[in-house]
């Protein structure tokens, strides 16, 4: 989250990155936090003083007793009460305001870099790379939706049976093309130096507040009954989590990590033609690179992570572009975000399959993921990418690769599905 005193130090500053997120209100919700810390501080001022003279007074209690003046000590004794009584409450008042304070704060987003464009909707993003050719594809071409049925690789009906809508089932060559892609994904981190880790698929209250996805997600991710247990919604969640409450060592800096982990999202509200078949789903399987960088590294760290990615769609051979997402198509803990989007011939669209965002202090600070500079501790920056999400890759590697003799998997996987045709 945002911390109070950058806020007032750079109050214009903030409130711009604010608006460009899409927070209409944001010089009122800055100056009511503002105006919250002053009484804050101003609550502290005086309970400090109340004790200080408290302190001082009750010093003096045995010095009049031992002089004979019972009058004075018993004066004093009251003055002393008085004042703990005023501390009490003061420290009352102090606990409301710094609880309302810590919310407020919970509740503003990310504030957008300076670089991130103006805009609203996804149609203000900015293109910044395509790459690839654009297969052609025969008339009679088919969307994924009914090439799987064709070759009876995804099951959406048994998912829906077993589960429900949006969790299909992957059966003969679909699941062993799930299952190559997700070690393809996790030996090319490996080559490029993250270090993987298996991370548990639940995360608790505190896990869900330290990379923000509460109070701003509740609706998205599912609970479970009679706990403060979610199902995770990306691996970015508890690998992050793994460094809430640490102090870092510079020398160990970067920190780059690498996890599989299946997903789960809500995805309230969603319907159409855009969220059939592989488009989106409740349960997804993802790989997730995560970086923990010095703050002065860490939009280089973004390019290489964008690099990186860039290179395993380069492998797939899928044509792809690369957004810079506008203020407000952002996610809300996000300073920047690139998307990387595959395109699908069949559907005819763009299809997103990774996000890779900086998220600079804001979840370090909820997180308190620090290191020791000149002696004094200083917050780290965090950085996730998806490399990759299997759906939208899946959709595309179908669509794009099929002929009237199959599906050719791309030259890249065969080695680990043992089979180069889907037929």
């Amino acid at each position: 989250m945002l911390r109070i005193a950058d806020i007032k130090e750079n109050l214009p500053k903030v409130t711009k990155g604010l608006e460009k997120k899409g927070v209409a209100d944001a010089a009122a919700q800055l100056g009511e936090l503002v105006k919250l810390d002053d009484l804050r501080r101003k609550t502290q001022m005086e309970m400090d003083a109340a004790l200080n003279e408290s302190k001082t007074i009750s010093k003096q209690i045995g010095v009049l007793m031992q002089s004979g003046d019972k009058e004075g000590a018993e004066k004093a004794k009251a003055q002393t009460g008085e004042l703990k009584s005023k501390s009490k409450n003061l420290q009352d008042q102090l606990k409301e305001a710094e609880e309302q304070l810590t919310q407020m704060l919970y509740n503003l987003p990310n504030i957008a870099h300076d670089l991130v464009p103006e805009g609203k909707t996804p149609e203000d993003n900015k293109i910044v790379l395509e790459n690839g050719t654009m297969p052609e594809l025969a008339e009679n071409a088919k969307p994924h939706w009914d090439l799987i049925e064709q070759y009876d690789i995804i099951d959406f009906n048994l998912g829906n049976k077993i589960s429900g809508a949006g969790f299909p089932v992957y059966k003969g060559k679909g699941a062993k093309l799930q299952r190559a892609l997700i070690n393809f994904f996790l030996d090319e981190a490996a080559k490029a130096g993250f270090d993987e880790v298996q991370p548990p698929i639940v995360i608790n209250t505190d896990s869900g507040y330290g990379t923000g996805q509460l109070p701003d997600k509740e609706g998205q991710m599912y609970g479970i009954v009679d706990s403060d247990l979610f199902l995770i919604p990306t691996a970015e969640v508890p690998i992050t989590n793994i460094y809430r409450d640490v102090m870092l060592k510079e020398e160990d800096l970067p920190v780059r990590n690498v996890g599989y982990t299946p997903c789960f999202r809500r995805e309230a509200g969603s319907w159409g033609a855009h969220v059939r078949g592989l488009n989106r789903l409740h349960q997804f399987d993802k790989v997730e690179i995560v970086q923990i960088t010095l703050p002065e590294n860490s939009y280089a760290a973004l390019e290489d992570m964008c690099t990186y990615v860039e290179s395993l769609l380069e492998k797939l051979e899928l044509p792809f572009r690369k957004l810079l997402l506008c203020g407000g198509d952002m996610g809300f803990t996000s300073a920047m975000t690139y998307d990387m989007e595959v395109y699908s011939a069949a559907q005819k669209k763009w299809l997103e399959v990774s996000s890779v965002s900086n998220f600079e202090s804001y979840q370090a600070n909820r997180l308190k993921l620090r290191y020791k500079k000149d002696g004094q501790s200083t917050l780290l920056h965090t950085l996730n990418g998806s490399a990759l999400a299997l759906p939208r890759i899946v959709a595309a590697i179908l669509e794009n690769n099929q002929s009237d003799k199959g599906i050719a998997v791309p030259k890249v996987l065969q080695s680990y599905t043992g089979f180069d045709l889907i037929d």
